[in-house]
């Protein structure tokens, strides 16, 4: 459910009161007390959520198949094998084959160096297909043995085709496997077989940990001579932690508070030039937004757009010339993808069937490599739409081959099996999955796929349509820049540690005003003067409506940010905004 959706209710999460008391006997402020357990710190807990180190992260021997695999690949180095590197071209699957090509071209005596394989989205389809295995060893003549990173789990057939031909292969991945498990000579997936803990790792988290396990044995053997390079490989790891949305517990807490703490010491030369490019500054703190909406959106354009092998390069590049460009390049394609987002979303929300349990939308003419973020374009608009109680599943469809997104509540996945008859193959999870329609069949699958959302919708409980969580409601006084500080420590946020958000009730408005470029942008100030000036970001369009009300009482929901513009101070970011004093729904269970 967007949080940017103007909604019909925002209601209060539930907090264990017993762990807000056990918070607040352990020195925590109430409001920040009930925000650690809104998420489930206990006292216990909190000096590892708050304080993650490099030193907490597990150890790669308690990842089932991990030792295996990093035998197998250190025996393909010693021996001299040409060894390629088969990735996939997001941000996850670029970050994962870097990290391994630089691990394993630091070991003396690695010659050749491993090649990368990045397949084409466009033509061959994500991770191992018969055409992409088909081009990488025509590109790839006397191949020896074949890493998967971030792909591989499903793959049965083609690793089969490998084996048939002689090769080795180490399967590393973290998607969902099928009813076989392909027969390589090394498997690794945590959703295979790992301890809980390390369950949420991305296929860069994955392949972070067989780089460990390999240096480290080859450092052993005297076989690793180089400089440390594994400060460049948890930037990786973090930064493809957030842009794949995984949850940021645990584990990958870890991984990604380290690498923005040390991006400016030690990314890559590439992403640092790609993130001044990005936020025109190379001074300030990197928090997750940075990573989640700056930086990986731009790795993730050039294998949508063009090819994921841009991205790589910038990411392997070591003269700073040379980076500078590939930084140029990649962010052209972020703006190219932005272009082409806007063209389709326009066509996309002209063919919205208003009411209809799920849309389904055909773009003949639109790109394969975006239909992902238009779909949750879309999604977005459903949701603040009120004559639609609330967000419903959407597809997007380009000559064939879709993306889907769904809103809590709904499973896509199971949408695509009731729908299958229609499909030639589909995969995914909950709220997002991708699909390829069989031909002629696009009205067949939106009537299977709209049938299963329907049928998902009338077991969702009653009155949950349309209803939104916030942490907290606020008084004005309660926002002062020491609780926001105290907020900001909870960093980094994403999936499994969202955002906290907040409300204050019946407040009244003493100026909006447009800002940014066509203003886009609103900014709003309070009659109440302890309430911070606050921004509303790509609602410029509601400027006159706003001003037209400015009498009434709205409650307003936001987010809270710090400000170094002259002076350190807070300022809201403003989600939503209701007419009148909000009522206080049950809670749906």
């Amino acid at each position: 459910m967007s949080r940017g959706s103007a909604l019909s209710a925002w209601v209060e999460r539930e907090a264990d009161e017993a762990l807000v008391c056990g918070l607040e006997s352990a020195g925590f402020d109430r409001l920040i007390a009930r925000l650690l357990a809104i998420r489930g710190i206990s006292p216990a807990e909190t000096e590892g959520f708050f304080s993650p180190s490099v030193s907490q992260l597990a150890k790669p021997c308690e990842l089932p198949g991990l030792d295996a695999a990093a035998e197998v690949v250190l025996r393909s180095v010693v021996s001299g094998d040409k060894i390629v590197v088969f990735g996939d071209y997001d941000c996850d699957g670029v970050c994962a084959s870097a990290i391994l090509a630089i691990a394993l071209g630091a070991i003396s005596g690695a010659s050749p160096k491993p090649a990368v394989f990045l397949p084409e989205r466009l033509t061959e389809g994500y991770g191992m297909t018969e055409a992409s295995v088909s081009r990488m060893l025509a590109e790839n003549d006397g191949v020896k043995l074949v890493i998967t990173v971030d792909n591989g789990i499903n793959s049965v057939d083609e690793v089969a085709r490998l084996k048939s031909l002689g090769l080795s292969v180490v399967v590393t991945d973290h998607h969902l496997p099928g009813g076989t498990l392909p027969a390589a000579d090394a498997l690794v997936n945590p959703k295979v077989a790992s301890p809980k803990y390390l369950e949420g790792l991305c296929g860069a988290g994955v392949a972070f940990m067989l780089a460990n396990a390999v240096v480290t044995r080859a450092r052993e053997r005297g076989l690793y001579s180089g400089h440390n390079v594994g400060g460049p490989l948890l930037v990786l790891a973090g930064l493809a932690t957030v842009t794949d949305i995984m949850p940021l517990t645990g584990q990958n807490r870890i991984l990604v508070s380290e690498a923005l703490k040390r991006f400016h010491s030690l990314a890559p030369t590439g992403l640092k030039e790609l993130f001044l490019r990005a936020s025109r500054t190379a001074s300030q703190a990197l928090t997750s937004k940075d990573f989640g909406f700056l930086i990986g959106p731009r790795i993730n354009a050039a294998g949508r757009i063009a090819s994921g092998m841009e991205a790589l390069r910038l990411i392997l590049a070591t003269d700073r010339e040379e980076c500078r460009e590939y930084a140029r390049v990649v962010d052209v394609r972020n703006t190219e993808r932005k272009s082409i987002e806007q063209t389709m979303l326009d066509e996309a929300l002209s063919k919205i069937v208003p009411g209809a349990p799920a849309q389904v939308i055909d773009l003949p003419d639109g790109h394969p490599g975006v239909a992902g973020i238009v779909a949750a374009r879309v999604l977005e608009r459903i949701g603040e739409d009120p004559a639609e109680c609330g967000p419903k599943p959407v597809c997007v469809v380009v000559r064939g081959h879709g993306s889907a997104r769904a809103p809590e509540g709904y499973n896509v996945r199971d949408a695509f099996v009731s729908a299958s008859d229609a499909l030639d193959r589909f995969g995914g999870h909950a709220a997002a999955g991708g699909f390829s329609v069989k031909e002629g069949m696009v009205d067949r699958f939106r009537e299977l796929f709209c049938d299963s959302c329907a049928a998902q919708q009338a077991m969702r409980p009653e009155g949950s349509a349309g209803v939104q969580c916030l942490d907290a409601w606020l008084e004005p006084s309660d926002i002062t820049l020491d609780f926001a500080e105290a907020v900001q420590r909870m960093e980094p946020f994403g999936e499994g540690n969202p955002e906290p958000l907040f409300g204050l009730r019946g407040v009244q408005f003493s100026e909006v005003r447009p800002i940014g470029a066509e203003g886009r942008h609103l900014s709003v100030s309070f009659r109440n003067a302890d309430i911070p000036k606050s921004v509303w970001w790509n609602k410029g369009a509601k400027v006159e409506e706003l001003r037209s009300a400015s009498h009434l009482a709205y409650d307003v929901v936001f987010a809270l940010e710090i400000s170094e513009y002259i002076t350190r101070h807070v300022e809201l970011r403003l989600v939503d905004i209701q007419p009148g004093v909000t009522r206080t729904p049950t809670r749906p269970a």
